[in-house]
């Protein structure tokens, strides 16, 4: 057992991809699961709250566009469900089971809800843009079948950032109203979106071990630091105020400081209690008891 963890750790200090038949540590492959599985129930949840919005899109054009982006995300889900039933010999089924019982975990984010055309355009510029952040890096992670398939969706994803680039611009130039209700839609995710990248370094005990493993290249605060420095000059320039007052950039440490991010409120969706949490379990219980007759003929 030894010499395999030593072969192993070192395959990955070689910089090469472990593959789906290769011996891995239990802790690995736990880690792999808790994380791969949780982006598969993101990306299925993701397609919800601008789903919403595909009858309400203000013309022809930005429903088909809005109509192929949820698309995506749904076939995004299933391709990441498939890593993880490879790796744990759980079935797609099961793992819908447990997700719209409330026991497994989905992105922040999507526990919150779109309540205007303007959080559309923040949810695919920025939201799209902290998972690009975050999927980048995954790019490179140890675990070859799920590295190489987010290859393929970060490529989408910047396709569905330079959509919502389009939308945000649109709502900037627009009138006063579309002005306003864009920074009220930036008010409301901004935090959000600082939290989408986990809690800080000193409160993920996972984080280390992860890094070690390259299953994480990058921990939760060098992702946020990421984000940060790229979208805040960004955000400046289109004429938009970030809801944190004390947000500044530190030149001496080459770092974007925040203020209070209201962590609590993170902690409180972590337990499946966010605001559109309920009734987006039971919007994806009904979609799946209404499709048991299909999965049943392709049983």
């Amino acid at each position: 057992m030894e010499d395999k963890l030593l072969e192993f750790e070192d395959k990955i200090k070689r910089g090469e991809f472990i593959e789906a038949d290769d011996w891995m540590p239990d802790e690995y492959r736990k880690q792999l699961i808790r994380l791969i599985k949780m982006h598969a129930n993101s990306e299925l949840m993701g397609a919800l709250p601008e789903g919403e919005w595909i009858p309400k899109a203000p013309s022809i054009k930005r429903k088909l566009q809005l109509v192929s982006k949820v698309q995506d995300e749904v076939g995004h889900a299933q391709m990441i469900y498939r890593v993880v039933e490879d790796l744990s010999g759980i079935s797609r089924e099961e793992m819908l089971e447990e997700l719209i019982s409330g026991k497994a975990k989905f992105h922040n984010v999507f526990h919150y809800p779109a309540e205007n055309w303007a959080d559309v355009a923040i949810i695919a510029w920025l939201v799209d843009g902290a998972a690009l952040v975050t999927q980048g890096a995954l790019t490179q992670c140890s675990y070859g079948p799920y590295a190489r398939i987010m290859k393929r969706i970060c490529w989408e994803e910047s396709v569905h950032l330079k959509y919502g680039e389009e939308l945000v611009l649109e709502l900037a130039n627009g009138t006063k109203k579309q002005r306003e209700m864009l920074q009220d839609a930036l008010n409301r995710w901004w935090f959000p979106i600082m939290h989408f990248f986990g809690p800080p370094d000193e409160e993920s005990p996972n984080t280390q071990q992860a890094m070690k493993w390259r299953i994480k290249i990058k921990t939760n605060d060098e992702m946020r630091q990421e984000y940060l420095k790229r979208y805040v000059p960004l955000i400046k320039e289109i004429g938009l105020e970030i809801p944190d007052p004390d947000l500044h950039y530190d030149e001496k440490s080459g770092k974007w400081i925040t203020g209070n991010l209201h962590w609590d409120e993170f902690k409180k969706i972590l337990n499946n209690d966010g605001p559109k949490t309920k009734a987006r379990l039971l919007l994806r219980e009904h979609y799946f008891k209404k499709t048991s007759i299909i999965r049943s003929l392709l049983a």
